[in-house]
């Protein structure tokens, strides 16, 4: 708590009102790649405490529409539909779908961490476990020309996920916001241009605007 007392985006999401430190990540990824456009479709996963819902709301609007899941409950937002649950869960996709009117979404971003054990390489691994199960979500839910953004912990599991990411994407890149810590193995994939979903390709895949 000390540590965070006098960390700058702990003390500057508190006096701004955001849930989270981790809000501050979310609008330095955009405005780097510009993720979010108004009236977009958004799911979140691994959405508690908020801090990301509340970035995405106001980068998408009143036209948008964000539906966010986790298996801890969410303290409710306006704008947003919070769902308890496993994302993984078929109900729990069919209520998403639900929420979204039958559509699908265009932006599917996740800020999930496993619980630390405090042994680096467990730890790699159940967040790269974690990453590929929101990167599956994606590619089974996202429309095309979709974007994708999540975190993962670097380490010698991550180049099948960026395989996998690749495959399934125009632009994949790895970032580090500046409100990341330092301390931190923690970096960010971010993919533009989703192809579509497997079955349903066309040869070419979509131009991406890969952001400056």
């Amino acid at each position: 708590m000390k540590e965070k007392r006098h960390d700058y985006y702990y003390r500057k999401a508190k006096q701004t009102g955001y849930r989270s430190r981790a809000s501050y990540k979310l609008i330095q990824i955009d405005r780097k790649f510009h993720i979010f456009r108004k009236g977009d479709l958004v799911v979140e996963l691994g959405a508690a405490p908020g801090g990301w819902s509340q970035v995405a709301l106001e980068l998408i609007g009143e036209e948008g529409r964000l539906v966010g899941v986790d298996l801890q409950g969410i303290r409710p937002l306006e704008g947003a539909i919070f769902i308890k649950g496993d994302f993984t869960d078929d109900a729990v996709k069919e209520r998403i779908r639900e929420e979204l009117g039958g559509r699908n979404p265009s932006v599917v971003i996740s800020d999930m961490s496993p619980n630390i054990s405090g042994a680096y390489s467990t730890d790699h691994a159940r967040s790269v476990y974690l990453t590929e199960l929101a990167l599956d979500f994606a590619i089974e839910n996202l429309k095309k020309g979709g974007v994708f953004v999540a975190k993962v912990f670097e380490g010698d599991l991550l180049p099948p996920l960026l395989k996998k990411a690749r495959a399934n994407f125009g632009m994949v890149k790895m970032h580090s916001p500046p409100a990341s810590r330092s301390s931190s193995s923690e970096i960010y994939i971010v993919a533009k241009g989703f192809r579509g979903r497997p079955e349903n390709r066309e040869r070419s895949p979509e131009p991406v605007n890969e952001g400056t």
